[in-house]
């Protein structure tokens, strides 16, 4: 019997509610049945549009870096200068951070801590860490360039400290309920730091 046609609006409605899905409950705390009643799809349609979950749980994390990436390109478009750039991304984080009442934090980090087992994942995972990671060294090398930021140390090494950083704070903002160790971080690299 031949497959249903696929959907791609269909499939992009699975994909958003996983992430949704994910960022509240975890990948082992979030069922298929649930993402796909919450989007109104038959229990046995979810193989027309993914092989397992596994992989639908590899299309989340592409989409997530997706729209890390989108975020990245618009407020480093609209920026001065990168500093500006960098400040204005993490500032979109920290507003959808109030707006979520401090909770979700970072579907990279959690589904990090949480797919130790799946090679698939971690490789997924892996791709959208060093994406958002590259975006980000541009961004501090363009900085660089500009004297804005310290030339010492490689674009890069910046980057995954920037990250890093940022990460344990949003760990440290979800258990504080509250903005100041995101400020924190920004502060003690971007304005100290990272200065040349």
């Amino acid at each position: 019997m031949a497959r249903p046609r696929r959907s791609g609006d269909t499939r992009q409605l699975l994909v958003e509610e996983g992430a949704a899905g994910f960022l509240a409950s975890g990948y082992h705390g979030t069922g298929i049945k649930q993402v796909l009643d919450k989007v109104g799809v038959p229990k046995g349609s979810f193989y027309n549009y993914f092989d397992s979950k596994e992989s639908f749980g590899q299309a989340v994390i592409e989409h997530h870096s997706a729209c890390v990436q989108r975020n990245l390109s618009v407020a480093f478009a609209a920026a001065p200068d990168p500093v500006s750039g960098l400040r204005a991304f993490f500032g979109r984080l920290m507003d959808e951070f109030v707006e979520a009442d401090f909770t979700g934090g970072c579907l990279i980090a959690n589904l990090g801590g949480e797919l130790e087992g799946s090679e698939l994942l971690r490789e997924s995972l892996s791709s959208a860490w060093r994406a958002w990671r590259d975006r980000v060294a541009d961004q501090l090398r363009d900085a660089q360039r500009q004297g804005m930021i310290r030339d010492d140390i490689d674009a890069t090494d910046l980057a995954d400290l920037l990250l890093e950083s940022w990460e344990g704070a949003v760990i440290r903002m979800k258990i504080d309920r509250t903005l100041e160790p995101l400020h924190k971080c920004l502060n003690r690299l971007l304005d100290d730091y990272f200065r040349p």
